[in-house]
């Protein structure tokens, strides 16, 4: 009886034997299966994301959108207005004759270069000229009475009155061949100023009279850029500062210059004021008239948070962009944060307040996130 116990005992342990054997290889049948259904997920996973827009990947999280970042550091920002303005001459004459009369000659032709002083143009002066030959005669002749009435006066010869009355027959007349040798200088014309003669009015022949203008004398070697600015800007501005010019006829000329003037009245119809910069022109390249820009700085700063304009968008709350952070997770995402801006140039937008240094703001993918969403930073 024991014997058959003892065989039913060894016989139960051998089938339980048996039985683990099969369980376990049941079991590595299984992990072997689904390992192959993971080759086979990945695959389909791999083929699914090359499909996907570029930027996009897929995680455990759901869809993530490649990004670039830029992290917040203090740096220098300044900031610069433009206004145009033209060129004026410092030196232009509009010549007119001081007295009436026809010209007899014309010494310059248009475009010359004249010195000052010299000869422009001639009137008519013989009626001057005759009248001053009569008077050099009269002259003479009273100048040889004076004399010799002088002569007998100190001798105690004649009378006081006769005296006097040559004297001042002397005097009359020097004066007056004085004023008609004033009025012949006044038809001979001449250049108050250097420069070019770039206008010829009136020609040879034609009658001259004051106020007709019969030609333009300008000076182009010296220069000033004219510009009026909104009052505004009157607290930035000031004298003696350097300003950039830049010309479009001559976008390869760029001249930094110091404000030369600031008008002192303040236009009642458009509420400007008048800025004056001189420029030399030595070369003659620049013309009177010719259009100018200024550029004129009106705001500095040595350390101020400055993000790309291009990054920062608006809502009906205000201003606002995408920062790079990580989640509680650890999982890193994009997070919406409201700025108030400060002055903007160039692409750049100062930040007053919204930031902190080391913040990584959104630089590129920033038009597909929005607050809360996965995020990959590339780059």
């Amino acid at each position: 009886m024991k014997k058959l116990i003892v065989l039913i005992l060894i016989g139960g342990f051998l089938v339980s034997c048996n039985s683990g054997n099969k369980e376990e290889d049941t079991i590595r049948t299984e992990i072997k299966k689904y390992q192959n259904q993971i080759t086979e997920l990945n695959k389909k996973i791999k083929d699914l994301e090359a499909r996907l827009p570029d930027g996009m990947v897929a995680n455990g999280s759901g869809n993530a959108l490649k990004v670039r970042t830029r992290k917040i550091s203090p740096q220098p920002f300044s900031k610069y207005f433009t206004a145009t303005g033209e060129l004026e001459a410092i030196n232009e004459a509009y010549i007119s004759p001081e007295v009436s009369g026809q010209i007899t000659s014309i010494h310059v032709k248009e475009g010359q270069r004249v010195k000052r002083g010299q000869l422009l143009a001639k009137l008519n002066t013989s009626l001057i000229e005759k009248s001053i030959d009569e008077v050099n005669t009269q002259l003479e002749l009273a100048e040889t009475f004076y004399k010799k009435q002088t002569e007998l006066w100190e001798k105690g010869i004649g009378s006081e009155r006769q005296y006097l009355e040559t004297r001042n027959n002397y005097e009359n007349l020097k004066n007056a061949l004085a004023t008609l040798q004033e009025q012949y200088n006044m038809t001979i014309i001449k250049s108050p100023i250097a420069g070019y003669v770039e206008d010829i009015i009136l020609k040879r022949g034609e009658l001259a009279s004051p106020g007709m203008q019969l030609m333009q004398i300008v000076d182009i070697d010296n220069l000033y850029v004219t510009a009026k600015l909104s009052e505004a800007y009157l607290p930035v501005v000031k004298e003696g500062e350097i300003v950039t010019i830049t010309f479009p006829s001559y976008p390869d000329l760029v001249l930094d210059r110091p404000v030369t003037r600031i008008g002192n009245v303040i236009n009642k119809k458009n509420r400007t004021f008048r800025v004056e910069v001189k420029v030399g022109n030595k070369d003659g390249r620049l013309k009177p008239n010719l259009l100018a820009n200024i550029k004129i700085n009106d705001y500095n700063s040595k350390a101020s948070i400055v993000v790309p304009s291009m990054v920062v968008r608006e809502d009906l709350i205000g201003s606002y962009l995408y920062i790079a952070e990580k989640d509680e997770n650890n999982n890193m995402i994009s997070k919406k944060k409201y700025i108030k801006v400060g002055r903007v140039y160039q692409g750049s937008t100062e930040v007053i307040s919204g930031l902190e240094v080391n913040d990584q703001i959104i630089t590129d993918g920033y038009g597909n996130v929005s607050d809360g969403a996965f995020i990959e930073i590339v780059g």
